[in-house]
């Protein structure tokens, strides 16, 4: 820390604990009690119940934690490998290319997300890619919004990355395959397992773009609370709140914790 002093650094942590708390742990215990309250008419609710969350895996809201799920997955899925493939394709490039052609994949970190769902609703409504209410469209604007951060971790893991241990493997006949599945992708593996989390944890959060494209039948956990709150359904919207945050959580955490780390630490 840049605070050396023992009443200072005191004084920064109860900032930085208040600071937590007020910000971010105070309006989640709000969504936590209010998912579980009957009533809130005062300063405090009234009687507590479980039923919003019997309701959360039955019915609409079930299906909504289903296509997020799946959403997440595909599209971060399909990020990573795309993302990977892109990073890797330009490493070999000189900074002349490599350096443009990598901001093409920010760009739509630039734009806001709702803008990237009016543009994939007018690009897909006319055949012959005539996608406009399906599930696909939904991919797409998930995928077109966390491409970007795949892509940048994946690029900062082989920024990291030491050119020797591929030299060594070529200069003892690995072919270009060999040396990529053995040697690369090992190396950079956390920064896989990194990206991939968050693109996850993007994809389950995200309602701009979604909220334009979603077809009826394929409504996100974003777009179902949206739904629920501005139709007055505050508890079972704070429900479903808490198993969004919950599920993104359990995958960050399992991700963490996975046996996963850099062939050359090992």
């Amino acid at each position: 820390m840049l605070v050396w002093s023992r009443s200072g650094r005191i004084l920064v942590w109860t900032f930085g604990a208040l600071l937590l708390a007020v910000l971010f742990l105070a309006p989640l215990a709000v969504i936590l009690v209010a998912s579980l309250s009957r009533q809130w008419n005062g300063a405090l609710p009234t009687g507590f119940t479980l039923e919003h969350y019997a309701e959360v895996f039955t019915g609409a809201s079930g299906d909504a934690v289903w296509a997020s799920v799946v959403t997440g997955l595909v599209a971060s899925l399909f990020a990573l490998v795309t993302g990977a493939w892109a990073a890797l394709a330009l490493r070999v490039q000189g900074e002349r290319w490599s350096g443009p052609l990598g901001l093409l994949f920010f760009i739509p970190s630039a734009v806001p997300s709702v803008s990237v769902g009016l543009g994939l609703l007018v690009a897909f409504s006319q055949r012959p890619l005539l996608l406009n209410g399906t599930t696909a469209i939904v991919l797409i604007a998930h995928f077109v919004l966390i491409s970007a951060f795949t892509f940048g971790n994946v690029s900062a893991g082989l920024a990291r990355l030491p050119l020797d241990y591929e030299q060594v493997a070529s200069s003892l006949g690995a072919r270009p395959g060999y040396r990529l599945r053995h040697v690369t992708l090992p190396l950079i593996a956390p920064y896989l397992v990194a990206a991939f989390g968050l693109s996850f944890a993007l994809s389950m959060g995200e309602l701009g773009a979604t909220v334009m494209v979603y077809p009826p039948g394929w409504v996100t956990l974003p777009v179902a609370i949206f739904g629920q709150t501005d139709r007055g359904d505050i508890f079972s919207g704070a429900a479903l709140t808490m198993v969004l945050v919950v599920t993104t959580l359990v995958l960050l955490v399992g991700l963490e914790r996975a046996p996963i780390r850099s062939a050359a630490a090992r």
